[in-house]
């Protein structure tokens, strides 16, 4: 079953009647404002969506018609910050698949949650945007909302919604990303070079919810679940309309 079937099963239960939420500001990133709703320990914004390839296998390339998205959006000489490098350093050389690798002649794209059993230059070490719903909040951005956290991501345009994993770190003037797989479960153009929305989407950033660690596809939507078992999300989608 598809990652947007399952969310539909679970969220067109009946919900019991939930008390009315309030939610207050808790910062401006870039022109959007970030509320705190205490009473369902979360973060809500509306904000637009921007395409994140990190963690695609296919990602990068020194060719950029071939790749994903453009070499520039990983960095340049000097300052690799989306690729593996061979010393482990920005100021490195990127390291490029081989024949036993998902896309040999790619450079491996990585993500700032990684799976710390796999090796540094192993592609699988870091969360594919082609087959894991993540999003990418900027750096800093809350003590309690950590990588491997859990998101609920709304789609106000279609109302089509899914379960996503915080995976990576975005700019820090910008909010509003996420990877190619949360794209298409939201009816959105997915593709990191033209794709992206710039209004409409709701994020919902559950505390302290995840296991910080990568998670698959049925971990992520097992996750959300435990967090809102019961809870009327309904309500909770109006409350962040933000205009």
């Amino acid at each position: 079953m598809r990652l947007l079937s399952v969310c539909i099963l679970f969220f067109s239960c009946s919900f019991p009647a939930a008390a009315q939420f309030s939610k207050k500001a808790y910062k401006i990133v870039g022109n959007t404002t970030v509320y705190k709703v205490d009473s369902m320990q979360a973060y809500i914004y509306t904000a637009g969506f921007m395409i994140d390839a990190d963690g695609a296998p296919k990602a990068y390339h020194k060719d950029d018609k071939v790749a994903l998205d453009y070499l520039g959006n990983g960095g340049k000489p000097g300052n690799w910050w989306a690729l593996v490098t061979d010393n482990g350093k920005a100021s490195g050389n990127p390291v490029i698949q081989t024949a036993s690798n998902p896309a040999p002649g790619y450079y491996i794209s990585m993500t700032a949650l990684e799976n710390g059993d796999k090796n540094r230059i192993d592609p699988d070490r870091y969360v594919n945007s082609e087959t894991i719903p993540y999003i990418a909040v900027p750096a800093g951005f809350s003590n309690d909302f950590k990588l491997g956290d859990i998101a609920f991501v709304y789609n106000k345009k279609n109302q089509k919604f899914c379960f996503a994993i915080f995976a990576d770190i975005g700019p820090k003037n910008k909010i509003g990303e996420g990877s190619i797989k949360l794209a298409n479960e939201l009816g959105i153009n997915s593709n990191p070079k033209k794709g992206g929305i710039e209004s409409g989407i709701v994020y919902l950033l559950m505390k302290n919810s995840g296991q910080h660690k990568v998670l698959t596809t049925e971990q992520i939507i097992a996750a959300g679940k435990s967090q809102h078992s019961g809870q009327d999300i309904d309500r909770l989608i109006k409350l962040a309309d933000v205009k």
